[in-house]
């Protein structure tokens, strides 16, 4: 009988070293960490500011990023940083739209020149030592009109003196720099005074908040007429007393108490004289 030989197969398992994990989770760990922190952090700053602060913070969220990096003008662009709005989200139909809306209001040509005159005006201050801290207290807005130029007090740098149109150094200063400025252009400028909610003693029966406003809004006037500003750009000097508060803000904050120049387009001051003319009445028989 044959031997029939048989093979034996030993098999070792192989001993494997076990690989580095990588330390991904760590990356992501740190990502979930820093933006919560970030959270965190926004929500305190939100439950901390004041009706000012949050309001220019959603001012700085409405800003496209295009418009921000060009120095362009806030008021002009879409309130939204997501372009479009039409039926196609691939196209930006209902953006242009919404853009056109505003430009018709004001021609482009005056806007171009207005916004000029803007930038004109924030080099200025921004150059000048003695003016750059002001340039917080300025605001700037288009409007239908014109151009808004908003010179708001503060707690720590007021723009007049309690109660009084006794104007402040600095405001003086400022009022003096801007008037030259005004000049640059042919449109016509008002001024208007504003105060806070609070109240003199005898009310509206005596010296009140009325007078207070238009006595600030004409202490201006004389400034930017020291200052060099053509008498005959002065189209309208008005107190409002404290029928007109910043939008957002408490009635008896001090943001509510400021003087705002308008530049004027042509239309508005038609608009102006148009409603100072006599009108005709015609009698109706019945």
């Amino acid at each position: 009988m044959s031997k029939v030989e048989r093979r034996i197969v030993i098999r070792r398992p192989r001993s494997r070293q076990k690989g580095h994990h990588g330390g991904g989770w760590k990356i992501a760990l740190a990502d979930l960490m820093t933006a919560l922190m970030a959270l965190f952090l926004v929500l305190w700053m939100i439950s901390t500011a004041s009706p000012q602060e949050l309001q220019g913070l959603a001012e700085y969220f409405r800003t496209p990023l295009a418009v921000a990096l060009s120095n362009g003008d806030r008021d002009s662009a879409s309130i939204s940083v997501i372009p479009g709005g039409g039926p196609d989200p691939a196209h930006a139909d209902g953006e242009r739209a919404r853009v056109d809306l505003r430009t018709q209001r004001l021609p482009d040509e005056v806007r171009r020149s207005l916004l000029e005159l803007r930038h004109r005006i924030e080099t200025v201050i921004k150059a000048d030592p003695e003016l750059r801290d002001l340039h917080e207290q300025m605001r700037f807005e288009m409007t239908p009109e014109g151009m808004r130029i908003q010179l708001l007090d503060t707690e720590s740098r007021p723009m007049f003196r309690l109660g009084s149109d006794q104007v402040a150094p600095y405001m003086r200063d400022l009022l003096r720099t801007l008037a030259p400025l005004l000049n640059e252009l042919p449109n016509r400028v008002t001024i208007s005074g504003h105060t806070d909610s609070l109240n003199y003693a005898a009310g509206d029966a005596g010296y009140s908040n009325w007078e207070l406003s238009a006595d600030r809004a004409n202490a201006s006037r004389r400034e930017l007429t020291v200052g060099g500003l053509d008498s005959a750009k002065l189209m309208r000097v008005i107190g409002m007393g404290d029928r007109v508060p910043v939008p957002g803000s408490a009635p008896g904050d001090p943001v509510n108490r400021r003087i705002t120049l308008t530049v004027l387009s042509e239309q508005a001051v038609a608009r102006i004289l148009d409603s100072g003319r006599p009108r005709v009445l015609q009698a109706v028989r019945e």
